[in-house]
């Protein structure tokens, strides 16, 4: 009796001990699973990258835009060059996004809800812009409406319409490197859905145009301003395609990215800066907002659907 009592307190502190034994244990490794040195090695390359090739040169833009202060700064900005290149870029992009909207809300319906003979062929259409290069895509243009060689250059030159070397080339230059962003948004998440909830819509009674409004639309809203986003974004700094069909006329053909070389080129250093770090600020804003509709709506955007 008394050697189990001595013993008691001995055989009850075996499983905590075995239990130490096995939280001291390391966890094996997953045969997937990379080793902890590999870990920190990727980590830091990916660090290394970001730090040279995006945050430095990020940061520079705006150390340099306010090397001569605030003053210097301002004063570029409010230069009329610089002026009417951020208004017309605003109004470029203002014409092509509403343009780029339409065009991609009915590709993205037209590709995902039917089934035609071509479908295959639209949706590689959609995606020529990705693949050819802007200037090319300028030139193009230049090739076709240029009143002194382009194929439809008599009859505009008739009916005194300038397209090229003005405001229309520039839109069509804009329109052509950005409308692939808002479709492509839109056609895996209307795939993902299908017609279910519209043909429930159109038997309770609803049109066509009521059904796209109170049940297509909200169900891709998310995912809609995300294009948008992109959209905008590449149409403020596109400058392949509007560099050839702008012809550089300072102070009127000139959008803030064409404006920035200029003021480059001129050795205008600080001048350049200040106008490249409001397009930068814009393209952060975006960025920001991109983000935050990532996180915060990332089912909708990627092709679930949230309730």
């Amino acid at each position: 009796m008394s050697d189990a009592v001595l013993s008691g307190p001995a055989n009850a502190d075996r499983p905590l001990a075995a239990a130490a034994v096995t939280a001291r244990r390391p966890r094996p490794r997953l045969p997937t699973e990379e080793t902890p040195w590999v870990r920190r090695t990727l980590i830091v390359v990916a660090v290394t990258f970001l730090a040279l090739f995006l945050i430095l040169p990020l940061a520079t833009v705006f150390v340099e835009a306010f090397r001569k202060g605030a003053g210097a700064f301002l004063a570029s900005l409010a230069d009329p060059d610089a002026v009417a290149a951020i208004e017309l870029t605003a109004v470029v992009a203002a014409i092509a996004l509403p343009c780029n909207l339409v065009f991609g809300v009915a590709a993205a319906w037209a590709i995902a809800k039917f089934e035609f003979v071509g479908k295959t062929f639209l949706v590689t259409l959609i995606d020529l812009p990705f693949s050819v290069s802007p200037v090319v895509a300028g030139l193009v243009y230049v090739l076709l409406y240029s009143t002194s060689h382009g194929v439809f250059g008599p009859w505009l030159d008739a009916w005194n319409l300038q397209v090229v070397f003005a405001l229309p080339g520039i839109v069509l230059a804009t329109i052509f490197v950005t409308f692939p962003f808002i479709a492509r948004e839109l056609i895996p998440l209307m795939e993902s859905l299908g017609n279910t909830d519209e043909e429930a819509a159109l038997t309770l009674g609803a049109s066509g145009f009521r059904a796209f409004w109170t049940v297509t639309l909200p169900n891709v809203k998310w995912a809609l301003l995300y294009g948008v986003l992109l959209c905008n974004a590449r149409a403020m700094g596109e400058f392949g395609a509007v560099s050839v069909v702008s012809g550089h006329i300072r102070g009127y053909t000139n959008t803030m990215p064409l404006h920035i070389e200029i003021l480059y080129n001129e050795y205008q250093f600080v001048a350049a800066f200040s106008v490249a770090s409001l397009l930068a600020a814009l393209a952060l804003v975006t960025l920001g907002i991109k983000s935050w509709l990532e996180i915060r709506y990332a089912d909708a955007i990627v092709g679930g659907k949230t309730h």
